[in-house]
């Protein structure tokens, strides 16, 4: 990860989070049951919002980010462990997981579909998705405009795709979408889902 994109991560989003991610965080992740796994927790941003949550493993494969989000650990009011894995080869066995959260980050992940693949085989039957994420659009034109600065912005933005269809690879990995609410023109969505094995 861009060291300078870590350091000034808390910072840039400050704006968007003050006008509803936060919202959006809050009344997502607090619906989160059981064991959970959050995927690409960062700087713990999502912490401060499990309630009902038995424990929280986390994993973070950047370590600046894993130091930076130890005091939203601390601060948390459910168990929290971070730890340093990647999304595509998850060190758990299949069906370990209650409830799975990811929040704005499968646009990073270098292969989201062996991702999916994972984090379908940890979670339980029946066992919750919850996301919220940026998407590509459903619009001729900005969707295009999406994936002429998609290569740039990933420089930019270590390694992230504006362009990802995250409703679309839910579907085709195999969770059945019982919600979905878009925000900003649907630009961003929060997807609700089942693990149906």
């Amino acid at each position: 990860m861009c060291k300078w994109f870590t350091r000034l991560y808390d910072t840039l989003m400050e704006p968007l989070e003050r006008r509803g991610f936060r919202e959006i965080r809050k009344n997502l992740v607090r619906k989160a049951e059981g064991k959970v796994l959050e995927i690409g927790s960062g700087t713990g941003l999502n912490f401060p919002f499990y309630e009902k949550a038995e424990q929280v493993i986390a994993i973070e494969p950047e370590p600046l980010m894993r130091e930076k989000s130890i005091p939203r650990v601390t601060a948390a009011r459910v168990r929290i462990e971070v730890i340093s894995a990647g999304a595509e080869d998850l060190p758990f066995p299949d069906n370990s997981f209650d409830t799975v959260v990811g929040t704005l980050v499968l646009c990073t992940i270098p292969d989201s579909y062996k991702a999916m693949e994972e984090i379908r085989r940890v979670c339980k039957p029946d066992g919750k998705v919850l996301f919220f994420e940026h998407v590509r659009l459903n619009h001729p034109v900005l969707c295009r405009l999406q994936d002429w600065l998609t290569p740039v912005w990933k420089r930019l933005c270590d390694g992230c795709h504006l362009n990802r269809n995250t409703l679309e690879l839910i579907g085709q990995i195999g969770f059945e979408v019982i919600r979905v609410e878009g925000y900003a023109r649907d630009l961003f969505l929060v997807i609700e889902a089942t693990n149906k094995k």
